[in-house]
């Protein structure tokens, strides 16, 4: 596996290696570094960098249970040289073998062994350069370390490089290299490629705690995984509140935790367990905070006194170590001290109390409840099914350990941990449900089915008969519970089109709030329902009093989506109130108005929000987000891009009969053969979704095949199809629901004009409020627009128009459209020119000649001695003559000469 990171390390190792290869000096490098930092990796790729270049590689590494033996790893270093020794002079081959105990005898002086190893090297290195390497130096016996130390003050004349690697609490040798190298912990990027090379399989989640947990230590990075389970791994399950660390990260430090006194160890697992995770807390009460113990505590290395006098562990390693070390005796009892220092309303204090009883207790498990439920209010939806999962192990009652379950598992889903949200459904469906709780109960089947499973079955079966029971006289409160299972039918209405949920979600429609009902009437029939739509939900936005209950949030952001107003404005009133579930939905809503918008660079997030709603669980959002892909395909004309879209998410969709997806891909099948000029295949395409003249019921997002529909009508002669279907959108007002219903039925009924009445026409197209915004809509239009000007014998206009649309198409990079531009623009240059003889009288000619010049109204006036405004007559009349509509214009629709 290659060596990640450590550029700066790798660079001055390969200097070193350099110099000794091309003889231009040997070097010796001393790698200081915490346990497990990387300096066994970079020795090995020193190793196999010089091995490649022709070194001979001596290597040894210093061991704990070898410390006593006199010179063993300098035994372990000059053995692969040992045939070499006859060179030596008799003196020095004889202290070289007595030092090794390869021959009997007296060992030499350190001095004459260190001579005589130099001399060995010196040999070596006359026939190639030679890699001395020494790992684990702390633990290197000393009488083969003062060797060592010999040989690096002396091998600058060699051609030779050592390099050592020592932990920095390890013993100090004089006559080491003044400034070692330090090796820190690798930067984030490093370590996150690091963690993918080596568990590819961890989803984002998890690595990022991981992440979090090793800062940076490679060997941490390795480990940790490895220790949890494969739900923990997979995201299936909440990660512990402490990742096991393993037989060798606990060795790093337990050895040392073991050596302090029980004070001290005592306030170090204080300070570990309290809630700021170990990043800098208050110890112990101030008889505890003796100089003795904290003197020690620093002395060991794993932890230290900041500036402001707080404990802070040297490594998150440490901290995990020290409660790993502890006995479950001695946490609880560190959990009963912190949490009589927190007040009674602090949830730390609950959580602290939970980990410290020993039984199950129903009183502190309804507190337990009453906190998640409070931050599950505030939009903390994953820390409040964290309170509620710890509250259903301390219930007594087994009835109130499943409601309590089932809250966990809606607040696990809102607040992204899906997968576990499933695994909770799937414990709660093997026993009876209380009926108190079945609506919530259906509730969280429902969303784990739509969002998990991407099934909506269960919505028609159980949400119409959660509403019932939930809209009953005297039913038990949930909050804003019907506010969410009316969504969330509506959701699967949208979906899927089933009846049942239209009909269900009409009778209740008088027991939910405006929102609600403003999202029903959007979605369930627009061309009869929808009229006024957008004004009404920027006026309910502007006086919603509460914008952080879900349910409310969702509605609003979906009664946007409907129209396609879901823009920056509104969508801020959401944005950061709660986790992945609500902001899932405002990405979504994000990506589409980037489509809508011409913000096309925004194409690729669309699959990086599917790979993370895939790694969360939420297979749904994946496969809406692909949807959402699509579009800036189909809106390139990216055939095979769209052909490979379609392939990876239509089986999918068909199976939870998701006619939402499939209709739309339908419906980019037909404007990628729009993009390509066939206009008679778009035509069969859309006639699948709508008939001429006809506005379909369950086709929610009818606004965007009308005018595509109409584009292919007319593109394929079938005039009186068009024609219908203009009348049909000025009968269901559609330019009365939103600003982009408006604009797709100015411009639908510009392109069905009759020559008089176009001009006309499409100046009011331009003139719809915010009709820039539709980018590529507006551009099309140009393109259409331009088109008929030329064929009208004003190529000077459509040259304007379609330049104009030639550079939207090609900022969107949509390269079929753009050729299209071009081919007219090719077309319009060929159009011959009206002659101006007949056309214009002389002193229009002669005005007309000034103005192409660029002189102004007054200018010309004066030298024609004619006022402004009688220029400006002139000019008014000029225009329409040779068919222009401004000045610029004029000097192209003018004979050269």
């Amino acid at each position: 596996m290659p060596l990640v990171g450590r550029r700066r390390e790798r660079t001055e190792l390969e200097r070193a290696l350099e110099r000794a290869r091309t003889g231009t000096g040997g070097s010796a490098t001393v790698l200081r570094g915490d346990a497990g930092i990387g300096k066994t990796a970079l020795l090995d790729w020193t190793a196999a960098r010089a091995a490649r270049s022709g070194f001979t590689v001596l290597r040894a590494v210093g061991g704990e249970s070898e410390v006593g033996i006199a010179f063993g790893a300098l035994h372990h270093v000059l053995r692969p040289l040992r045939e070499s020794s006859c060179a030596l002079p008799r003196q020095q081959r004889l202290a070289l073998e007595r030092a090794l105990g390869l021959r009997d005898g007296l060992p030499p002086s350190g001095f004459m062994v260190g001579a005589s190893a130099l001399a060995l090297l010196a040999e070596e290195a006359r026939r190639r350069p030679v890699l001395l390497l020494v790992d684990d130096l702390h633990w290197v016996d000393s009488s083969s370390a003062a060797v060592f130390v010999f040989l690096h003050q002396r091998i600058a004349d060699l051609r030779a490089v050592m390099v050592c690697a020592s932990r920095p609490d390890g013993p100090a040798l004089e006559g080491w290299p003044a400034h070692p190298v330090d090796v820190q912990a690798l930067s984030g990027e490093d370590a996150r490629t690091l963690l993918r090379q080596w568990h590819p399989e961890l989803v984002a989640s998890t690595a990022e705690r991981v992440m979090e947990e090793a800062a940076g230590n490679p060997l941490a990075l390795a480990e940790l995984p490895g220790q949890l389970a494969d739900e923990h791994r997979r995201g299936v399950a909440p990660l512990p509140e402490r990742l096991p660390l393993g037989r060798r990260l606990e060795d790093l430090f337990v050895r040392r935790l073991r050596s302090l006194p029980a004070d001290a160890a005592r306030l170090l697992l204080l300070t570990a367990l309290d809630g700021s995770a170990g990043r800098g807390v208050t110890g112990e009460p101030s008889q505890d905070r003796t100089e003795q113990v904290l003197d020690g505590i620093e002395a060991s290395g794993l932890a230290r006194l900041d500036h402001t006098g707080r404990l802070v562990f040297r490594h998150p390693l440490v901290r995990s170590a020290v409660i790993a070390a502890a006995s479950e005796a001695e946490r609880r009892a560190a959990h009963r001290t912190l949490a009589g220092r927190l007040r009674a309303d602090d949830p730390r204090r609950l959580l602290h109390e939970a980990s410290a009883a020993e039984a199950a207790g129903e009183p502190l498990a309804a507190r337990l409840t009453e906190a998640g439920t409070r931050i599950a209010l505030r939009g903390g939806d994953a820390e409040g099914a964290l309170l509620l999962d710890r509250a259903a192990a301390l219930s007594v009652d087994a009835e109130n350990r499943i409601r309590r379950l089932t809250w966990a598992a809606v607040m696990s889903a809102r607040g992204g941990r899906l997968a576990y949200a499933a695994r909770l459904v799937r414990e709660l469906r093997r026993g009876p449900v209380p009926a108190d709780i079945a609506p919530l109960f259906a509730y969280a089947v429902v969303y784990v089915d739509q969002s998990h499973h991407v099934d909506f079955a269960s919505s028609f079966s159980l949400l119409p008969r959660a509403l019932a029971t939930l809209t009953t006289p005297g039913a038990p409160d949930f909050g804003d519970l019907v506010e969410q299972v009316f969504f969330k039918l509506l959701l699967a209405s949208v979906y899927t089109g089933d009846r049942r949920g239209w009909e269900a979600l009409q009778r209740h429609r008088d027991h939910v709030s405006p929102a609600a009902r403003l999202c029903l009437r959007a979605w369930a029939d627009p061309p009869r329902s929808a009229s006024g739509t957008e004004d009404e939900l920027r006026s309910l936005v502007a006086r919603s009093a509460d914008r952080r209950a879900a349910g409310g949030a969702w509605l609003l952001l979906w009664a946007a989506s409907a129209v396609d107003a879901a823009d920056e404005d509104l969508r801020r009133l959401f944005s950061g109130e709660h986790a992945y579930a609500t902001q899932g939905s405002v990405a979504k809503a994000r990506c589409y108005q980037a489509y809508l918008y011409g913000r096309w660079d925004a194409a690729e997030d669309c699959l990086r929000e599917a790979d993370t709603a895939e790694e969360l669980g939420y297979h749904c959002n994946a496969l809406l987000f692909r949807h959402y892909h699509a579009h800036f395909l189909a809106g390139r004309g990216d055939e095979r891009g769209l052909r490979e879209a379609r392939a990876r998410i239509r089986s999918a969709a068909s199976r939870a009969r998701m006619r939402f997806v499939t209709d739309h891909l339908d419906h980019l099948d037909a404007l990628v053969a729009l993009a390509h000029g066939r206009h008679e295949e778009a035509y069969s395409r859309l006639r699948r979704l709508m008939a001429p003249g006809e506005l379909p019921r369950g086709l929610s997002w009818f606004h965007l095949p009308f005018f595509d529909f109409v584009v292919a009508s007319v593109g394929c002669g079938r005039r009186a199809q068009a024609l219908a279907h203009v009348a049909a959108g000025r009968a269901a007002r559609m330019d009365t629901v939103s600003a982009h219903h408006a604009f797709l039925l100015a411009a639908a009924t510009a392109l069905t004009a009759d020559d008089d009445a176009a001009d006309a026409a499409y100046a009011a197209a331009y003139a719809v409020p915010g009709s820039g915004r539709w980018v590529l809509d507006l551009a099309r239009l140009r393109l259409a627009h331009g088109s008929w000007l030329r064929r009208q014998g004003r190529p000077a206009e459509a040259g304007d128009l379609l330049r104009a649309a030639c550079r939207a198409f090609g900022e969107l990079r949509a390269v079929p459209w753009e050729e299209q531009c071009r081919a007219e623009l090719r077309a319009a240059d060929r159009s011959p020119r009206a002659p101006l003889c007949g056309v214009l009288t002389a002193q229009e000619l002669r005005i007309a000649h000034l103005v192409a010049t660029g002189l102004t109204n007054k200018e010309i006036g004066a030298a024609l001695d004619l006022s402004p405004r009688t220029i400006a007559s002139h000019l008014y009349r000029i225009f329409p003559k040779l068919g222009i509509t401004s000045r610029a214009a004029l000097a192209r629709a003018l004979p050269t000469g």
